[in-house]
């Protein structure tokens, strides 16, 4: 479909046509005045026959009316609308690896009295399907090129327009831009490109919520748009129409009922050699307390996921979800263990959510994604009783290694694009401080930067560890040895060894994320320190959002110069039965805790290993969880959450220094 009329000429002529206020001034006046951002929407309905309302909230859902700087999704989704072009991502440079000592790859079951579990998606997208090829077919309904497309958001717009009108018309559905939001619901089911009924009904839904309670933000590119609130009562048979498969939801599946979600169960099997995989069964949280929700991004698209996670040589997690849908695959019961954190202690305690999508690459998740996500997370907490905050709900880089060895071989997903403040709003648990008149009294911080305009100038996001990444919305706070935008950048030296922080996408050897709470050491007007492994970390409060709070600290107890860190809170020997193999508590030598120092306290924890070494559970002291009286305190160390022993600390309010 091509325009006739000038697509800035159109928004004008509309808002006169229509008769949008009273007393418009003639064309000519208004030409000083170029049209806004919600100018272009409406001019893109008008246009293309698409109500206003229908377009701004299917465009919301796909990206919260961001231009994320032109960059691809998680699915290789570009622009405002999320228009997909797959093939064009896979043919992207890779993400540059950290430039820091070299890093052993990670054990992902994390147990280091077993043989490696190690995983490696290997990160190319599948595009054949029609989900993630709309971009091209949108160039071909509006004349424009992938290009335009891709880098201009209001072409972009134009684009999606055009694919629901297309989509409208092929279900011979009414059209027009002044035609009933209700009767769209088919065609907005189909652009949420989800191949089944449910995941398509669940998309729609969601954008008529968003139609009803209605929105205002402003965007990433300072963009102010609203939606008015309406009611609309969907025509949801029109649903029918597409022909999609419908799932079968088997009983027992653990997922909350008004999201889409299906059973695809990874393998438990052996294979030779007392070897097996690809989790282990459990049974918690009657044996043991979950305490962790962990979120990864799966560096892979949807179709090698599942393939992955079916492979019983491979390694395991509870969840998948689709990025440009928000579907569900529940692979691991949460009564079992997934091999996927790298740390054996934290997956005997978590549950693994895996968000298709590239931390670096393809870095922006859709609205639907993030929607699906807290949903999910949100149903398993209430259920298992899991505390919705930044101690409990912790990004993959946020776990720590096991050992001394393991500590640089951690994984950094899902990464400083994950937008962790809007994540807890739809956790319905927002980041929080205290009121202006006790913030003087607070000795921890909580970091919320705006992820709007918080855009770090990241580097390697393909190709060379040295090319620039686009500037884009991130959740990370960088933290420097001084407060001086010139100091240099703290060093992390069980991460990055010998060599100075970097800003490579993938060195979080110099970073705080959003929803952390840091123990503070120091503040100026415009600065303040934390402390953070070992030592003050600095950063401008302009660019972290400090929210001021009180809690507890942690701090050696008097008379210890240093006491030890520890990557996994295990028990004492003495806890073991007799034929049980003893885990080493083992301190992480790259780190200790001074004098003087003191970090955010988490739970207190009592040492636990669950010992789980046999494919049929024949071994010595197999499934049972083994607890001894040594405890431990969880603290926010760095990025990482880390442990120091009960005894060795005094537990303390926070108060101002």
């Amino acid at each position: 479909m091509s325009p006739r009329i000038p697509l800035r000429r159109l928004a004008l002529l509309t808002a006169v046509g229509l008769g949008l206020g009273a007393g418009v001034t003639p064309v000519a006046a208004q030409a000083e005045s170029p049209p806004t951002r919600q100018d272009d929407y409406l001019a893109a309905a008008q246009e293309y026959g698409v109500p206003v309302d229908v377009l701004l909230g299917v465009s919301y859902l796909e990206s919260r009316w961001d231009a994320n700087a032109g960059t691809p999704s998680t699915s290789g989704g570009y622009g405002p609308m999320h228009l997909t072009d797959a093939a064009y991502v896979a043919a992207l440079a890779p993400a540059a690896e950290p430039e820091s000592e070299p890093a052993p790859e990670e054990d992902s079951r994390g147990d280091d009295s077993r043989p490696k579990a190690v995983g490696h998606p290997d990160g190319t997208p599948a595009p054949a399907e029609a989900a993630l090829r709309t971009l091209p077919a949108a160039a071909e309904l509006t004349g424009l090129s992938a290009e335009t497309l891709r880098t201009d958001p209001v072409a972009n717009i134009r684009g999606g327009a055009a694919l629901l009108a297309s989509y409208q018309q092929q279900l011979n559905a009414p059209q027009g831009a002044d035609t009933d939001p209700a009767a769209w619901y088919g065609a907005v089911a189909r652009y949420s490109g989800a191949d089944t009924e449910q995941a398509a009904a669940a998309f729609a839904d969601e954008v008529y919520a968003t139609l009803r309670d209605g929105v205002a933000r402003t965007t990433d590119e300072g963009h102010a748009l609203s939606l008015t609130p309406r009611s609309v009562t969907p025509v949801k048979d029109w649903l029918i129409r597409l022909g999609l498969r419908k799932l079968a939801r088997p009983d027992g599946i653990e997922c909350p009922i008004d999201i889409s979600c299906e059973s695809l169960p990874a393998p438990y099997e052996a294979f030779g050699d007392g070897d097996y995989g690809n989790h282990d069964l459990g049974n918690r949280p009657q044996s043991q307390r979950i305490e962790y929700i962990v979120i990864h991004d799966t560096e892979a698209s949807w179709a090698t996921t599942l393939k992955l996670v079916a492979d019983p040589t491979y390694v395991s997690w509870h969840y998948s979800l689709r990025s440009v849908d928000g579907h569900i695959a529940q692979h691991v019961k949460a009564k079992d263990v997934g091999w996927h954190a790298g740390n054996w202690y934290v997956n005997a305690k978590s549950i693994g959510l895996e968000h298709e999508g590239f931390a670096a690459q393809g870095g922006w998740y859709t609205e639907a994604l993030y929607r699906t996500s807290a949903k999910l997370v949100r149903h398993l907490a209430l259920r298992l009783g899991i505390p919705l905050d930044r101690k409990h709900i912790i990004g993959h880089d946020n776990v720590p290694g096991t050992i001394t060895s393991t500590v640089a071989g951690m994984h950094w997903d899902p990464g400083p694009y994950w937008d962790w403040s809007h994540y807890f709003d739809l956790l319905k648990a927002p980041f929080r401080g205290l009121p202006e008149p006790l913030a003087g009294h607070a000795g921890l911080v909580t970091v919320n930067p705006d992820f709007a305009t918080n855009k770090p100038a990241f580097t390697g996001c393909t190709g060379a560890a040295s090319n620039p990444c686009p500037l884009r919305s991130s959740s990370s706070v960088i933290l420097r040895s001084a407060p001086d935008l010139s100091a240099p950048l703290v060093r992390d030296p069980g991460r990055c060894g010998t060599k100075a922080s970097t800003m490579v996408v993938s060195d979080h050897c110099a970073r705080a994320s959003a929803g952390q709470t840091y123990a503070v050491a120091e503040r100026t007007a415009e600065w303040t320190a934390i402390w953070y492994l070992g030592q003050k970390a600095w950063f401008r409060n302009a660019d972290a959002g400090p929210l001021w709070n009180v809690g507890f600290v942690v701090e050696p107890k008097p008379g210890l110069a240093s006491i030890p860190v520890f990557g996994r809170a295990y028990p004492e020997a003495a806890a073991y039965p007799a034929g049980v193999p003893v885990q080493a508590v083992s301190p992480l030598a790259q780190y200790t805790i001074t004098a003087g120092q003191r970090y955010a306290a988490g739970p207190v924890l009592t040492g636990e290993y669950y010992r789980a070494a046999t494919f049929d559970g024949s071994g010595p002291g197999d499934r049972t969880v083994i607890r001894g009286e040594q405890q431990y305190v969880q603290i926010q160390f760095g990025q990482r959450i880390a442990y120091v022993l009960r005894a060795d600390v005094v537990l303390k309010p926070a108060v101002s220094f």
